[in-house]
């Protein structure tokens, strides 16, 4: 499959964020450099990291010696929550570490402690934005009733939460809540937060001669829940990227679902 041809979602601001990216949580140094180029060449075109994790750098460095151009990888980072009241000089330092004149998503990365400090901090990335920082700006970890705080503030709605996500946490609700308020729904930890061995998710893997990993990723990109697996093995990068010659039916998807509870 080619990268024209990978299922992304629209964003506001004439982004569209491919359903499949790949994350770089615990990929530091050369080995995170190593991960992001193979995860390129791979096919992934959506790359997800942080100011917390310390490997911007790393991640700008791949994408520059991938060979692709820029405009064809939808880039995201995120403000940590130690760095409210910085906001401004923490975008600055993503792009100087990335070594690009923007992302083209900026997240929120945890609410903030302190109770309505959400909203300042929401109106400085909106205010990114507009000086095109970032073509897009949302929230992390964030709740329903946290995402409607912002929106009543600012009549402005985030346009991705990125929260912890997989069949055994699927909840019909949150998931309708966020596509009600269009927000994209966003899922980290997959496989993490999956049982591999769960026999609803062998037995749809073997009847499409893929591995139960792959049905996780499937199901969220079938879902149009963006799903950002990690790893730093170069043949499970290229295996979890494999995830475009098949589908799943109507019926699996609701076995799959039920495994929520």
């Amino acid at each position: 499959m080619t990268t024209a041809e990978q299922p992304t979602v629209p964003l506001a601001g004439d982004a569209r964020m491919p359903l499949l990216g790949f994350g770089t949580w615990l990929a530091t140094g050369e080995a995170g450099y190593d991960a992001v180029l193979a995860a390129l060449d791979a096919g992934y075109r959506h790359i997800d990291t942080a100011t917390m994790y310390g490997n911007e750098r790393e991640v700008g460095r791949a994408i520059k010696e991938s060979g692709l151009r820029r405009e064809d990888i939808f880039l995201t980072t995120k403000l940590p929550p130690d760095r409210v009241g910085r906001e401004r000089q923490t975008i600055e330092a993503s792009l100087s570490a990335l070594d690009t004149d923007y992302v083209d998503l900026w997240l929120i990365h945890w609410p903030p402690s302190a109770a309505g400090d959400s909203i300042p901090v929401w109106r400085e990335l909106l205010a990114a934005r507009d000086e095109n920082l970032t073509r897009t700006v949302g929230v992390s970890n964030y709740s329903v009733s946290q995402i409607d705080e912002l929106i009543q503030a600012t009549e402005e709605t985030p346009a991705v939460n990125q929260i912890r996500w997989s069949p055994s946490l699927y909840d019909r609700r949150t998931h309708a809540a966020h596509r009600d308020r269009g927000v994209v729904l966003e899922g980290y930890s997959p496989f993490k937060a999956s049982d591999l061995s769960d026999p609803v998710l062998t037995r749809i893997a073997a009847a499409h001669d893929v591995s139960p990993a792959q049905v996780v990723l499937r199901w969220h990109i079938d879902h149009e829940i963006v799903v950002i697996p990690k790893s730093v093995t170069p043949e499970r990068i290229r295996v979890n990227a494999d995830v475009f010659r098949f589908s799943l039916t109507a019926e699996e998807m609701r076995d799959i679902d039920a495994l929520g509870g």
